[in-house]
């Protein structure tokens, strides 16, 4: 029980300074750009996403230089399907989530382009440097198109501006900034080299590949910003943005994380394991493309489809943890388990679309 003790203590005390390095991280440059006069709502869209997305940032960038490949590739796949199953899906418990119909014309079809084209780059079973360039090269396009097109946006879309609760930071000089900045990209740095030491030994002490660990508990782990951020707005009735913190964190997870562990991976290109091909990215997919039909049913995420979106979840979970080796011979729990989710999916589908005929 000691030998897994250490790993344990090691992931947990990983994703908690994963979570503070982040927070300094956003503040500071939060405060940074107020400073240079850069309006919050570009801010939003770029260093509010940067944010929260630098964790899964750092873990996979170190996962690369550690020769983990497998572990990069599936702490972005399993961030992806956690942040859509799991963060719409809480978030959507506490209040449905109004779609606005920019995400549903512009941004949610960017990213199953951009999902699509992930997996079939994958397919070879390597992401070369130059898909890698071509990842980066799209995210700086579509980071032009964003700021261009502000004043295309409705007026409350603009008025989703993250809340800065130290503003007055700005006016205590620009060394306080500095030091935020600094201490969080550190604070990032160190957690994500401990979060990774400790899954790569659990991994070895469980007997089981690190892609299981990378899709489980390092992503879980590194969406934990995203996930507190999007149920803070959700509370706060601040929808679109806990809609648009998912799509945009998901958007950056393929485009800049994906991209720069290509390009740090060398000529070599960065590996993607046969099982993450076959199953896990497919899955990624199939979730990201289930986001259209939801969004456009009546403008909003509902608090049923919510539910089936965490029940999706923890099938998947399931599927990755209970049934791994030695559970192989529970084929027929297995199908049991998929035939019960599937029932009750119908069955709330059935329920909403009889209150919507009704009323």
């Amino acid at each position: 029980m000691s030998d897994f003790l250490l790993p344990i203590i090691e992931i947990i005390v990983g994703v908690i300074l994963l979570f503070t390095g982040g927070e300094f991280f956003i503040q500071g440059a939060i405060n940074l750009s107020l400073i240079l006069g850069i309006p919050q709502i570009v801010i939003g869209l770029t260093v509010v996403s940067l944010g929260t997305s630098s964790p899964e940032l750092l873990v996979s960038l170190n996962s690369v230089f550690k020769g983990s490949d497998s572990l990069a590739a599936s702490n972005v796949i399993g961030s992806n399907i956690f942040n859509i199953l799991v963060v719409l899906g809480i978030s959507s418990l506490i209040t449905p989530l109004k779609v606005k119909s920019r995400i549903v014309r512009r941004d949610v079809p960017l990213l199953m382009a951009i999902s699509c084209a992930i997996w079939a780059m994958s397919s070879t079973g390597l992401l070369t440097w130059q898909a890698g360039i071509f990842l980066i090269f799209c995210l700086i396009l579509n980071t032009i198109w964003e700021i261009n097109t502000i004043n295309e946006k409705e007026e409350d879309t603009k008025n989703a501006e993250p809340e800065i609760e130290d503003f007055d930071d700005c006016n205590r000089g620009k060394l306080n900034i500095l030091i935020k900045l600094i201490f969080g990209i550190f604070i990032l740095s160190f957690g994500s080299n401990i979060l990774v030491n400790g899954s790569q030994k659990l991994a070895i002490l469980l007997g089981v590949n690190e892609i299981v660990i990378g899709l489980t508990i390092v992503a879980t782990g590194t969406s934990l910003p995203e996930l507190v951020t999007s149920i803070i707005a959700a509370f706060k009735g601040k929808t679109d943005l806990a809609i648009g913190n998912v799509i945009g964190s998901n958007l950056l997870n393929q485009l800049l994380i994906l991209g720069s562990c290509s390009i740090f991976s060398g000529f070599k290109g960065l590996s993607i394991e046969q099982s993450l091909i076959k199953v896990d990215l497919p899955f990624m997919v199939l979730t990201t493309f289930a986001c259209m039909p939801i969004f456009w049913s009546k403008g909003k995420i509902t608090r049923i489809e919510g539910f089936i979106l965490l029940n999706l979840y923890i099938f998947y979970i399931l599927d990755k943890i209970l049934f791994l080796n030695s559970f192989n011979y529970l084929y027929e729990l297995r199908i049991f388990i998929l035939i019960y989710f599937s029932i009750l999916t119908l069955f709330l589908l059935a329920q909403e679309k009889f209150k919507i005929s009704r009323s």
